[in-house]
């Protein structure tokens, strides 16, 4: 596959995840709770995406990744796919989904504090950039309520530690099993949230078709195309490409929506996905070492180069 048919892939995946706001608020307007479109996203995509691993004969992995997968989907992913659907019931669709695209820069900051990586003078501006692209989109009269800002803010963060902590457990995993284990944890809470609180179903086979579109099109066409992009173009490229994943739903929430696109928005998302896009062709960062004390440990450990 070249890199013009990966990277279509990639531009369709984009695409379909910059849909999914638009196909939730359409659910919502039919009576569908987010807990109930987060169940159903999730149970009809692991049912989908078993039934890939099965065609493809994929093998899962250890059990302890396994589980450690299924906890990144019962803990991680349902949490932060909760804070984004809740959002949009919130805030305009176009402002959560910006929001989201904070993560890079959020990881960048975590990865220093918790990982002692070095902040080198690009990523230092980046994340500049990013959280001052923030202040513009949300502005003195944000165009949703703080509870609502807050939860998107929150998304990218939750994100932002749900991709740190799947780094390791995805290597010893294929995608697309990945993918499944993860997504069935994520129903299985879904799952037992709805049982407890009760099923908000919709009352129009439009809400229905709002609810297929969440789970086929924005969720397993738009993860199968990014896999399938990035074993072609690679993941530095597919990063960039997905930075237009906001950009169609900022377009789509104005033409279906009406949702009104300001100026301080177009600088604030430009400053976000441009800090994005920063972060996705830097290198990884090389840790800080502490200097060691030569008076504990031997001298031949006494070599920055080996650490």
């Amino acid at each position: 596959m070249n890199y013009w048919v990966g990277g279509f892939f990639v531009f369709i995946s984009s695409l379909a995840f910059g849909a999914m706001a638009l196909f939730a608020r359409v659910a919502y307007a039919y009576g569908v709770s987010p807990l109930t479109l987060l169940f159903f996203r999730f149970a009809l995509g692991a049912l989908c995406m078993g039934i890939i691993v099965h065609i493809r004969k994929e093998r899962f992995p250890a059990l302890k990744t396994s589980a450690g997968l299924f906890l990144m989907g019962a803990a991680g992913y349902s949490l932060q796919s909760f804070s984004f659907f809740t959002a949009l019931t919130m805030a305009n669709v176009g402002l959560v989904s910006l929001l989201l695209f904070l993560y890079p820069a959020i990881v960048a900051v975590l990865s220093r504090i918790i990982f002692k990586e070095l902040l080198t003078p690009v990523r230092t501006f980046a994340i500049l950039l990013a959280f001052s692209g923030t202040a513009l989109i949300v502005g003195p009269s944000p165009a949703g309520s703080p509870l609502g800002i807050a939860l998107g803010i929150n998304a990218a963060l939750v994100y932002s530690l749900y991709i740190m902590a799947g780094t390791h457990l995805l290597k010893s995993a294929s995608p697309i099993t990945g993918s499944l284990i993860i997504m069935t944890g994520a129903g299985v809470v879904f799952g037992f949230a709805n049982g407890f609180l009760g099923f908000s179903l919709p009352s129009s086979p439009l809400g229905w078709a709002a609810i297929l579109g969440v789970a086929l099109i924005s969720t397993v066409i738009a993860v199968t195309f990014f896999l399938i992009g990035i074993a072609s173009i690679g993941p530095t490229r597919a990063s960039i490409l997905s930075t237009f994943e906001p950009i169609f739903t900022v377009l789509l929430a104005a033409i279906f929506l009406q949702e009104p696109i300001g100026g301080t928005t177009v600088l604030g998302g430009l400053a976000i996905l441009g800090a994005s896009i920063l972060l996705s062709l830097q290198p990884q960062a090389p840790r800080v070492v502490p200097e060691p004390d030569i008076n504990i440990l031997p001298i031949e450990h006494n070599n920055h180069n080996d650490c």
